[in-house]
């Protein structure tokens, strides 16, 4: 897979936050991406590539991740809605089509539901427990949720080369391709005192737990077309885990994929064509 970053990195102070963020300006249609935990904007790389013209697709890293502002408090479905839709104020768009993943597919179907004409369209990315949580899984989730694979990048690392070995046998990296490679190393940062971890930071984590728990992502019905991207190897494989989605979405469509957790990583080729044929349906219509 050839992997050539196009994208012009740019930087937003919004009235509570600074926003980083990627451009790739190949058109006029708006596309806004929005990553998952710990992960940063460089994850959607190769999809944007893949769109191209007519396509105008822009990916923030949200706030507590990548090059973003991580403030003591405030990461909340709220504040990030917050931030998209300033984001998306400052770009001069009254609406655009969202492609999300995991918690952010969570925070895209809240954010549509609730401004349903600023979200043309919804491609959800294997998203992570749509639903509040049972008052039970709360007393043993944050344990739980300290403890996932994917949050081994926060290190800390001795080094450089100790934070790659563990990269590489984390889901997200099978493969090892040079999108893969890329989206470690811009992931990374070598803190103040030598050693090194995830741009990530502990208080968007914490915060975040909270939130994931007492929050749903769908509370009421939506007209907006939807496409749910189910990787085969990801969290969502059962019919169970789909009726929120079938009983909120009215116009939804499930497409299977290869790949674990994070197609767009390591099987971008079936990824970005299944994304590509949606958002060329949205146009047509």
């Amino acid at each position: 897979m050839a992997f050539n970053l196009t994208a012009q990195r740019h930087h937003l102070q919004l009235p509570s936050i600074h926003l980083s963020y990627l451009d790739w300006n190949h058109g006029t249609e708006p596309v806004l991406f929005l990553h998952g935990l710990a992960d940063h904007a460089l994850v959607w790389a190769t999809c944007a590539q893949f769109l191209g013209s007519p396509y105008h697709c822009v990916a923030p890293d949200l706030r507590g991740h990548g090059d973003s502002g991580k403030p003591a408090t405030g990461y909340y479905c709220n504040d990030i809605i917050g931030d998209v839709e300033g984001l998306l104020d400052v770009l001069g768009w009254s609406s655009a089509h969202v492609i999300a993943h995991s918690w952010g597919a969570k925070i895209a179907a809240l954010w549509a539901t609730r401004s349903p004409d600023r979200v043309r369209s919804l491609v959800l990315v294997d998203p992570f427990f749509i639903n509040a949580m049972p008052g039970w899984v709360r007393i043993t989730f944050p344990v739980l949720y300290r403890t996932l694979p994917f949050l081994k990048m926060m290190g800390p690392f001795p080094s450089r080369a100790v934070a790659q070995t563990t990269a590489q046998g984390l889901k997200q990296f099978q493969g090892w391709n040079p999108l893969q490679e890329a989206v470690f190393d811009q992931g990374l940062e070598q803190r103040a005192d030598g050693q090194w971890g995830s741009k990530f930071v502990v208080q968007a984590r914490n915060e975040t737990f909270v939130d994931s728990m007492r929050m749903a992502g769908l509370v009421r019905s939506l007209d907006t077309p939807t496409l749910f991207v189910q990787p085969e190897g990801g969290l969502n494989r059962t019919e169970v885990q789909l009726q929120p989605y079938r009983t909120y979405l009215r116009h939804l469509q499930v497409v299977p994929v290869p790949g674990n957790h994070w197609p767009f990583l390591g099987e971008p080729e079936a990824f970005n064509k299944t994304v590509a044929a949606f958002l060329d349906r949205q146009r047509s219509r």
